[in-house]
């Protein structure tokens, strides 16, 4: 994979040699750390993951973990970030490190960064998969509407707006009209798109839903669980020594940024449909889609067409276009952050 090229440059320190003085450390709230670093915080509760940046470099670090990843290119051992009453502290020996890192590291060249070469966009079901099924009694007249009808008109509009955004990235789409695909289908298109050798591809996949209860009603983004591991490097990779270390970086790298483009995608779809359609917030779960497709992905729920009045406005071409606006707002705001901090990922 094209990410080893980058991945190879780690440097393992090794736990026996370092400590952490963290005996006498005052901590502070996360927030406020990050505001004296002047660094920017992206923060997942759920998964106690944040990301602090500033001036193109990253640090990763989780709750109640040691270990921090500078520029994801080397680990060290840190004050582990406490939660305190469900709210993130860090040291000041924490905060310390940090701002040394920021200080010392060098200006980003344009030559030095990455950028996101691919995006999928993958509608779901099709052909004899209908996909969820909504049922509603209008005005005497029954109506039904198909999953697969709508996700396909609003992954039609995402892709015609990113294709005229991004004139220099592969849009593609692993369906354009009512045919059948099965999931490792779907899979493969994403894992075997070509990539350049600094380029990352992201998986966005688009669904509907449903629910025995017909009140349910709202969209919802959901990524992989940060629990889950999976394979992503073969065993020819890479030394058998280093392997597992590789593997679980990239792990690291692909949780994190499916957590951040989930989180801008729902933002952008609270903006758009937010008045009209509740807002069910972030979920993780081991969809097979995102399981095995490697790389960063997300499966974004539009809403209930088991609910009346949703599946009224997921059959109006205008809402599903205010749909497609807040998924490409959050894409186009991931691609800004991405880029313009390097990147994560150097592809596959």
């Amino acid at each position: 994979m094209k990410r080893l090229s980058r991945l190879f440059n780690v440097f393992i320190f090794c736990a026996l040699c370092l400590s952490a003085n963290a005996q006498s450390a005052s901590f502070v709230p996360l927030m406020e750390g990050a505001n004296q670093l002047g660094a920017q915080l992206f923060w997942d509760s759920l998964s106690g993951i944040g990301v602090l940046e500033k001036n193109g470099h990253s640090i990763q670090f989780k709750a109640e973990d040691q270990i921090a990843l500078f520029d994801y290119r080397t680990f060290e051992i840190v004050d582990a970030p406490k939660i305190v009453n469900g709210s993130v502290f860090v040291s000041n020996n924490f905060l310390t490190r940090m701002e040394d890192f920021f200080d010392s590291s060098k200006p980003i060249t344009q030559d030095s960064l990455f950028k996101i070469g691919a995006i999928l966009i993958d509608p779901g079901h099709g052909g004899k998969d209908s996909g969820a099924v909504g049922k509603h009694t209008v005005n005497g007249k029954v109506m039904q509407i198909y999953e697969k009808d709508v996700v396909l008109k609003v992954a039609e509009d995402l892709y015609r707006r990113l294709k005229t955004s991004y004139s220099d990235k592969k849009i593609h789409m692993t369906r354009t009209d009512d045919t059948f695909l099965s999931l490792e289908e779907r899979v493969e298109i994403a894992n075997n798109t070509p990539l350049g050798e600094h380029e990352a591809i992201l998986y966005i996949s688009i669904h509907a839903n449903s629910a025995f209860d017909k009140k349910a009603s709202g969209f919802e983004v959901w990524y992989l669980s940060p629990g889950y591991r999976r394979t992503i490097l073969s065993e020819d990779a890479a030394d058998k020594e280093i392997l597992p270390i590789l593997n679980s970086m990239l792990e690291e790298e692909f949780t994190t940024e499916s957590i951040l483009i989930a989180k801008f995608i729902l933002d952008g779809m609270n903006a758009e449909i937010g008045k009209e359609s509740a807002n069910r917030g972030l979920k993780e779960e081991e969809w097979f889609v995102v399981r095995n497709a490697n790389m960063p992905s997300v499966l974004i729920e539009i809403g209930f067409v088991s609910n009346q009045k949703e599946a009224l406005l997921l059959t109006d071409d205008k809402y599903l276009h205010k749909i497609a606006s807040g998924i490409y707002n959050g894409l186009v705001s991931f691609i800004t952050h991405f880029e313009q901090s390097r990147g994560f990922t150097s592809g596959q």
